[in-house]
């Protein structure tokens, strides 16, 4: 078990996501971020006619706007990844942490009932088993989106996966 790498993964931690729902998240992912062998965040970012803007006609997150940048100091030597989609699970990330051995990957950041919950299930469905860190976690949207999507995160990936 000894040889069992541990990955946290910290989701859209950014300026543009911070409110009086959020703002208690950044201190938390800072401290937290010491324990863990490999820590990876995401940076979402809004691109020019993305469905974002086109569908839901949201245009916040403009690439090299203040929202997009991080809201809290990442460890020197964490992996950043920059999206323009709800998740960073993609077939390179899958790779990069099945090359190190990683079993768990350890889910917070905001917002819970999207980004968070689209990475944690995404994680799953690639076979890696996803914990989310409930406490390290917020909604934008408030405490009943952030305590709902813990309820259907729940049944997505396992109560127990709910930490």
């Amino acid at each position: 078990m000894s040889d069992l790498k541990s990955c946290l993964l910290i989701v859209d931690v950014q300026n543009g996501f911070i409110n009086e729902s959020t703002k208690h998240i950044p201190p938390l992912i800072e401290s937290a971020q010491r324990k863990y062998d490999y820590v990876v965040a995401t940076r979402f970012f809004n691109p020019d006619n993305s469905f974002f803007r086109t569908l839901i006609k949201w245009n916040r997150f403009a690439p090299g706007s203040d929202d997009v940048l991080l809201a809290f100091d990442p460890r020197k030597d964490a992996l950043i990844i920059d999206k323009p989609t709800y998740t960073c699970v993609s077939e390179s990330f899958v790779g990069w942490i099945n090359d190190r051995g990683i079993s768990v990957v350890y889910v917070c950041g905001i917002d819970t009932d999207i980004c968070v919950t689209k990475c944690a299930v995404d994680l799953f469905e690639h076979g890696i088993e996803p914990v989310v860190l409930s406490e390290l976690c917020a909604s934008c949207a408030g405490e009943n989106a952030h305590k709902n999507a813990l309820s259907t995160l729940k049944r997505y990936i396992g109560e127990s996966q709910i930490k």
